[in-house]
């Protein structure tokens, strides 16, 4: 799966290098059930294409309607539910605000796209009274809300994609790659072995090299997740002790309570420190019970949300907290 607010930004960025004109929608505010969170976006093409989505679907269509033919003068504000409701119904009361902003040339967005394609986060500064955008690139370990507003003064942060990268090819592998996909993060895989399953899990990659290697070069961010599955020590050990010195926000491996604790043994002998080896998430998955493959897939992806809406209130707390 790629990143939804990429897709976005990048399909705009070549409908104006095509000569089209195209409007970005923004989620500023929203109450109750809404589908999308706040800094969320879309963008609508002259002709009513559209990339990505703000609600699920009534809003779109509405849009699409409204702006027709060409984006709007200038940028300003749309409201839906409430007041609204006999025009577009939003589920269980819910309402939203939106951002709706003219783009005809793509340096307006185009710094943002290729930062998120290095996997850098970053935050759009945009002036809603003059139009005067600026990019500023940030550190991933620092806690950032999602949009904020002072004035006519918007800043909304994107990015990066989670990421989860999946040490051994096998049925609860494939079976966690699919539903992690459903939510949001991009999924690969590793398993060197010669001998092993080939790798058929739609929108997953299968990465080249060791597991070491593949810690260090696709999952050693904060913003990325490392599962132990291959059964074969030799292989998980290796991802293992690279993730849990990383800074992946999330480090798991199969196995019992036993085998665990072997493998705490083992690395600790290997020289990772106690803190680091704190980190491991096993046996790996919350306890529901789980014995099938496609069970512990739940119960694995479960403990995933669970640690990353965790990770994202804490920094929500820190972000309202600093001066």
């Amino acid at each position: 799966m790629r990143d939804p607010v990429f897709d976005v930004l990048d399909d705009a960025v070549r409908w104006l290098a095509e000569g089209r004109a195209a409007t970005l929608v923004t989620v500023l505010r929203t109450w109750g059930s809404s589908p999308r969170p706040p800094g969320s976006v879309m963008a609508l093409r002259d002709d009513g294409l559209v990339s990505g989505s703000v609600s699920g679907g009534c809003v779109e269509d509405d849009l699409r309607e409204r702006l027709r033919g060409a984006p709007p003068p200038r940028i300003g504000t749309l409201s839906y539910g409430g007041r609204d409701e006999g025009r577009v119904r939003l589920p269980c009361g819910a309402r939203l605000e939106l951002l709706l902003e003219p783009l005809r040339e793509a340096g307006r967005i185009a710094p943002a796209r290729d930062a998120l394609a290095q996997r850098r986060p970053v935050r759009r500064r945009l002036d809603t009274a003059t139009g005067r955008v600026a990019f500023e690139l940030l550190d991933p370990a620092a806690p950032v809300p999602a949009i904020e507003q002072d004035g006519d003064c918007l800043r909304v942060a994107w990015g990066p994609q989670w990421r989860l990268l999946l040490i051994g090819c096998n049925d609860l592998s494939r079976y966690l790659a699919d539903m992690a996909q459903a939510v949001g993060f991009e999924v690969l895989v590793c398993d060197p072995r010669e001998d092993g399953p080939a790798w058929r899990v739609s929108g997953a990659r299968r990465v080249e090299g060791m597991p070491d290697d593949a810690v260090r070069q696709w999952a050693a961010d904060g913003r990325s997740a490392v599962v132990a599955l291959s059964h074969d020590p030799r292989l998980d050990d290796l991802a293992l002790l690279e993730a849990l010195d990383s800074a992946a926000f999330y480090v798991g491996a199969l196995g019992s309570r036993a085998s665990n604790d072997r493998r705490r043994e083992r690395l600790a002998t290997l020289g990772l420190p106690a803190a680091a080896l704190a980190r491991l998430h096993g046996p790996v998955g919350l306890p529901i019970g789980s014995r099938t493959p496609a069970e512990i897939a739940v119960s694995v992806l479960a403990e995933l949300l669970q640690v990353r809406s965790a990770l994202a209130a804490a920094g929500r707390e820190r972000a309202a907290a600093a001066p």
